[in-house]
């Protein structure tokens, strides 16, 4: 921590590998140069650190197999609550954040708390040049969500905020409890979100912060609008997670409504727009009825 000695903010990194390539590995060790780093790393062939190339600082956890993103979050954040951080950084292992935004998020949140103990995340907008450049903030509403541009300096009260980039207080994170593991993948952050503004906590987002960041594999163009690309495995995951969590009563009825618009237009999307058309559309199908009858875990 001798970076930051003016600093009662002790901030600690936690990035989620699954078959990183060297940029990964390389962006990994740019971000332990600014605080302490952990790297879990779900990819099924166990490594080791020195094996792929990551600085001495980084604390590497090799699974050995797929555990999810919510398990993996979780090992990171232990170890950083373990080490003594106040707060963690979250990103994902194709994230590429800026030398600021790793300077300025912590800061944020530690000039937060001071306001308001009870702040449970604070997150940038995101930046992704293939869906159309910076993506708005949101905040549920009946049938549809409320998009709120990311003007201005001041922090937005928020209904979710994205995984990566998102900063934890970890003060509350034991009140909050653990993202969920048995969803694996695909709404962990949306269910985490939620979960804590029902316990009274703050989620906020910082329109004047930017993280670039790819959402999704390459986007699809459906009538001139691009919708980020996934498989047919996360697509099981996406519809899934969706219908667990509208049977949840703490989700609050915005959401839900909002999901039961989007799920028959994204189910056409998946079965029409994207290949290997059967694929998308029988596991999109498969995860709806897993999630009906209370299936959950890795597929």
């Amino acid at each position: 921590m001798s970076g930051h000695p003016a600093r009662c903010e002790r901030a600690g990194i936690v990035v989620v590998f699954y078959r990183p390539d060297e940029a990964c590995v390389a962006r990994a060790n740019r971000l332990v140069q600014a605080w302490p780093c952990v790297v879990v790393d779900n990819t099924e062939q166990r490594s080791t650190a020195s094996a792929l190339g990551l600085d001495a600082r980084i604390d590497y956890v090799a699974n050995g197999r797929n555990l999810g993103i919510a398990t993996a979050l979780n090992q990171g954040v232990e170890r950083l609550v373990a080490a003594g951080c106040t707060s963690a950084l979250l990103f994902d292992q194709d994230s590429e954040p800026s030398v600021e935004l790793l300077d300025a998020l912590p800061q944020t949140m530690a000039d937060e708390r001071m306001r308001n103990a009870r702040v449970a995340l604070i997150g940038p907008a995101y930046e992704d040049a293939r869906l159309g450049g910076v993506a708005p903030f949101v905040r549920f509403g009946a049938l549809k969500l409320r998009r709120i541009a990311p003007v201005g300096t001041e922090l937005v009260d928020v209904d979710f905020l994205i995984t990566s980039g998102s900063c934890v207080n970890l003060a509350v994170w034991r009140d909050i409890g653990p993202m969920e593991d048995q969803l694996f993948i695909d709404f962990v952050d949306l269910e985490w979100c939620v979960r804590a503004k029902a316990k009274g906590f703050a989620v906020l987002g910082a329109p004047a912060l930017r993280l670039t960041h790819e959402l999704g594999g390459e986007p699809v163009l459906v009538f001139g609008r691009s919708y980020p690309g996934h498989g047919p495995v996360r697509h099981y995951y996406l519809f899934r997670n969706a219908t667990a969590l509208i049977k949840r009563g703490y989700v609050p009825w915005s959401w839900k409504s909002t999901e039961l618009v989007k799920m028959p237009v994204r189910l056409a999307i998946y079965g029409i727009f994207m290949r290997p058309r059967f694929a998308h559309l029988r596991l999109s199908l498969l995860g709806l009825w897993h999630g009906l009858i209370g299936r959950t875990g890795a597929l």
